[in-house]
């Protein structure tokens, strides 16, 4: 089997870690257009973005499995059969893989993929974030929360995160690994429908503050 990726050195290091089964062939691609030009039976857009010209790129080599790296944005708002891989920085190396797959799309069809792959998996609800994801995007949020009301440090939170919970980051070291961005992305999209993602002003002023100084 061929899967061809598109990656940056972030999630290329984690997709060669995590590992692939024998008789599995990786092309890794430098831009969209390579990814799309390539012949195999498997594609991997690890840097997708929700753009129309992205999207109908990538819909040219369908029905073959197109798995995509979209977190936030869910298969309806995509408008392709793409399947949802929680690929976020630090989640690709994980043993357990969390995929959304499309109403078009059933487990019987991608299942021997990943057992090629030798990737363990779980199909969860075809919702913004998934499973794992929002419950990081909402530790760090709430970590924002308590930073911009003056209560702790970033240290102070990250290490007390650690302690009392045993997580291998703090919820600062988790959203520097992930990138900001994409926690606001994704807390963005949560924070339609549920006031409960309602993102932290501290959060909005970091995140202004990298805008205006990138």
């Amino acid at each position: 089997m061929i899967v061809a990726v598109l990656a940056d050195d972030v999630l290329k290091k984690e997709l060669i870690a995590k590992g692939v089964g024998p008789g599995v062939d990786i092309v890794w691609t430098d831009s969209l257009r390579a990814l799309t030009m390539t012949e195999a039976d498997v594609y991997m857009d690890l840097l997708f973005e929700l753009d129309m010209e992205r999207t109908d790129r990538l819909k040219k080599v369908l029905p073959k499995p197109v798995l995509v790296n979209s977190v936030a944005f869910t298969s309806k708002a995509i408008g392709q059969n793409f399947i949802r891989i929680n690929a976020w920085p630090g989640f690709l190396k994980r043993s357990l893989t969390e995929l959304a797959l499309p109403v078009a799309v059933n487990e019987a069809s991608i299942a021997p993929v990943f057992k090629q792959l030798n990737w363990q998996y779980r199909i969860v609800p075809d919702v913004s974030g998934m499973i794992t994801a929002r419950i990081v995007a909402m530790i760090i949020n709430e970590a924002y929360y308590t930073w911009g009301s003056g209560v702790s440090s970033r240290e102070e939170i990250d290490i007390a995160m650690k302690l009392g919970t045993n997580y291998p980051m703090g919820p600062f070291e988790w959203a520097s690994a992930i990138g900001l961005k994409k926690v606001y992305e994704l807390l963005k999209e949560l924070g339609r429908t549920d006031e409960r993602y309602t993102i932290a002003p501290a959060l909005i002023e970091t995140i202004n503050e990298q805008v205006s100084n990138p």
